[in-house]
């Protein structure tokens, strides 16, 4: 049997299309291509700032699977491929806000487990300034007064996907009962994992001869401050003992905020209600992470841990009377969750802006499951860390 293979003849019609058309098609294929990659499946991440040190270090390159947990369908869908919020070289948004989709969530390979690190849109990223953007809105608020904000500086309001992207570590699941005493983090009443890799400040005294600069340097320790024979120093948990059998070291211990210290308007924690919660980044009272489906009731002592999920994450009205709570027009003294919650926190637990200042992160906001590194370098491209590429997230906590 005889196979034969032909070419078309081309009708009159047809034409080739140009270099410029080819290329044209190429890339907005490859564009389509990256935009379903990068929002179902897999997307890229930096780390920006120390505050998982010493696990993720600034200048790692990391995969973040939005498979791990599902992937979250676009809320705003009307926004420039590629681009999170802000337009590269020109500035100004790179999304309308004109076509809001409700929250929904793909299936996926699991469920955050505790200690997972997470990449998630800030919780208080929702309201921004645009000329200092890194800087949280709501402790400016409370540190200079709304008026004060809004006069100095131009507001800017963001959907919740548009939201910066922070990464840290999930230590708290919906329904875990979470406290902190003196810097030691407890879930149910347990002491959480202590990771080798995390970091407390310390505060140094030595016998009058001073601490090996070189030494402290080629184990990452950062030296944030001291006077004469005292130093306050960033520690890995690994090393802390190691520190503490030197020869010239007097004492060294965590340097951790009296409990019932609630410090300046800047310092203060969630949810930041000073009259009934005299809590500090070293010291929480016990708190239940909120839970979908579970009912709490409402007091005005306790409605500043909830306020912001009933009126903003969740979308109702809220109105607190001398005579209780109204909610959505209905007078009610108790409240349901709709979505369940969770309670991140930094690493580098002196060094971190986290839940404990902005309080719990709402499911809605979850975006992925920090994967593996694939690229790491300390000042440039030119200085890489090559113990640390292409290794994963959970084998660098190790």
């Amino acid at each position: 049997m005889r196979l034969a293979f032909w070419k078309k003849s081309p009708s009159k019609g047809d034409k080739k299309k140009s270099v410029m058309r080819e290329w044209l098609d190429a890339a907005i294929f490859a564009i389509v291509a990256a935009t379903i990659i990068r929002t179902f499946f897999i997307e890229a991440y930096t780390i920006p700032t120390g505050s998982m040190e010493g696990s993720l270090l600034v200048n790692d390159y990391l995969f973040v699977s939005k498979m791990a947990y599902g992937p979250r369908v676009p809320m705003t869908p009307l926004s420039v491929p590629l681009v999170h919020n802000t337009m590269p070289l020109t500035g100004g948004k790179s999304y309308s806000d004109a076509v809001q989709w409700k929250y929904r969530r793909w299936w996926g390979f699991g469920d955050i487990k505790r200690n997972d690190v997470v990449v998630f849109n800030f919780p208080h990223g929702d309201t921004v300034m645009k000329e200092n953007p890194n800087e949280d809105y709501y402790a400016k608020v409370r540190e200079m007064g709304r008026d004060a904000v809004w006069a100095t500086y131009t507001i800017e309001a963001r959907p919740v996907d548009k939201a910066d992207n922070y990464i840290k570590r999930c230590v708290g699941l919906p329904g875990d009962v979470l406290e902190l005493k003196n810097a030691q983090l407890f879930v149910n009443g347990k002491p959480s994992e202590v990771l080798p890799h995390s970091k407390l400040l310390y505060q140094v005294i030595t016998n009058g001869k001073p601490l090996d600069m070189e030494l402290l340097e080629e184990n990452d320790v950062e030296v944030v401050g001291g006077n004469g024979n005292m130093y306050l120093l960033f520690v890995e948990n690994d090393w802390a003992n190691t520190l503490k059998k030197m020869t010239n070291v007097v004492s060294a211990q965590p340097f951790t905020k009296t409990p019932g210290d609630v410090g300046s308007v800047r310092e203060w924690t969630f949810p930041q209600d000073t009259a009934h919660f005299k809590w500090n980044v070293d010291n929480f009272d016990a708190l239940t992470i909120p839970k979908k489906g579970t009912t709490v009731t409402l007091t005005p002592q306790n409605i500043a841990l909830y306020r912001r999920i009933i009126s903003v994450y969740e979308k109702n009205t809220l109105e607190e009377r001398p005579d209780g709570f109204v909610i959505n027009g209905k007078p009610s003294n108790t409240y349901t969750f709709q979505m369940d919650y969770y309670w991140m926190m930094g690493d580098n637990r002196h060094n971190s802006l986290d839940s404990r200042f902005w309080g719990f992160v709402p499911e809605d906001h979850v975006v992925g499951k920090a994967s593996f590194v694939w690229l790491s370098y300390k000042e440039s491209l030119f200085s890489p860390r090559w113990s640390r590429l292409l290794r994963s997230v959970k084998s660098l906590e190790k």
